[in-house]
């Protein structure tokens, strides 16, 4: 099994895709609004992915955290809120927005399940910091760590709840880059101890599945190399001070933060530790570089990967999709 998570050109398999898939033999896919038409067409997609490795369990991703980060989009399928309502409600009640936004997580999850989608990349765990990108922004669940752990297990769990596998993203933290890692690359130069408060969610949620890491350099922990290529950032600071044993991916190698080709952002990106490289656009020839440059999964690698795709229960007496929304809205609108 290649290390490495492919996005897809459009809403289909073209011919050469499914041949190259065939061969490579992905860990998983994500997908993105080029990808999901409507319902029918998408379960057909997700379908075909599996049908393709003879596997149910092929992780198939997508990132919808609701507001501006959506890839399903209205009006096939319902928004939903962006991290910041949750943000506002808890400086009322802390207990009503953990609430609202486990049933607002189980509400994406089911919506995603029914679509064949079994990984959300949510919650977003980066602390938010005044004057940082707005990359981060109104995504985000807060600027204190300890409310931002609450909501983001509160996520994990509703996801969970509905057999959808969460992300924590984007370690060791995004919420102090002054500049959009999509763009070019974000130096941050926090102290050690300052640093402290943006580890915090990820060390509280440490058991999380399966995590993302971002594209940042961090002065304080290595000032050559971005996280996503850094062993110590990655082995030193992820796998040992936060104590994530996860399946660790990259943010998308794509992004204009580092150097290099594709292929040789990935190859840098395991070499570091990383377990799999996440490529986006769906451009072939770029997944044709990718596919030169890294290997097969390592055994650890293998090991995450099946307790992340084995641990999620699915609880059947959970409320359904109609009844999460308006426990959602209910909660929200106290605020």
């Amino acid at each position: 099994m290649q290390a490495a998570i492919y996005g897809l050109a459009g809403p289909r398999l073209t011919a050469e895709e499914r041949a190259f898939f065939l061969d490579a033999d992905p860990v998983g896919y994500i997908l993105f609004k080029r990808n999901c038409c409507d319902q029918e067409q998408l379960r057909a997609l997700t379908d075909e992915l599996r049908d393709l490795h003879g596997r149910g369990d092929v992780p198939i991703l997508i990132d919808q955290e609701g507001g501006r980060v959506a890839r399903m989009q209205p009006p096939v399928w319902p928004a939903s809120p962006r991290g910041e309502a949750f943000d506002r409600l808890y400086q009322l009640a802390p207990s009503s927005a953990i609430e609202a936004a486990r049933s607002n997580a189980r509400s994406i999850a089911l919506m995603l399940k029914s679509a064949g989608v079994n990984v959300n990349c949510l919650p977003m765990l980066d602390v938010r910091q005044p004057g940082a990108t707005d990359i981060v922004g109104d995504r985000a669940y807060g600027s204190d760590p300890m409310q931002v752990s609450a909501l983001g297990r509160a996520v994990l769990d509703g996801m969970a709840s509905a057999g959808v596998i969460g992300v924590v993203k984007h370690m060791p933290g995004h919420g102090r880059a002054l500049v959009d890692s999509h763009h070019e690359l974000p130096i941050v130069t926090a102290s050690a101890e300052e640093l402290d408060s943006d580890l915090e969610p990820f060390e509280r949620l440490r058991e999380a599945p399966m995590g993302m890491v971002a594209h940042i350099l961090f002065t304080a922990w290595d000032a050559e190399r971005p996280s996503s290529q850094s062993p110590v950032v990655i082995e030193q600071i992820i796998r040992q001070r936060i104590g994530f044993n996860g399946l660790l991916m990259t943010d998308d190698i794509g992004m204009q933060a580092l150097e290099g080709s594709a292929g040789e952002r990935s190859a840098k990106a395991l070499a570091a530790g990383c377990d799999v490289t996440l490529h986006c656009s769906g451009k072939f020839d770029e997944m044709l570089d990718v596919a030169a440059n890294v290997g097969d999964l390592t055994p650890d690698g293998e090991a995450r990967l099946a307790r992340a795709m084995a641990g999620v229960m699915v609880a059947d007496d959970e409320p359904e999709f109609a009844e999460c929304v308006a426990k959602r809205d209910e909660l929200l609108a106290l605020a």
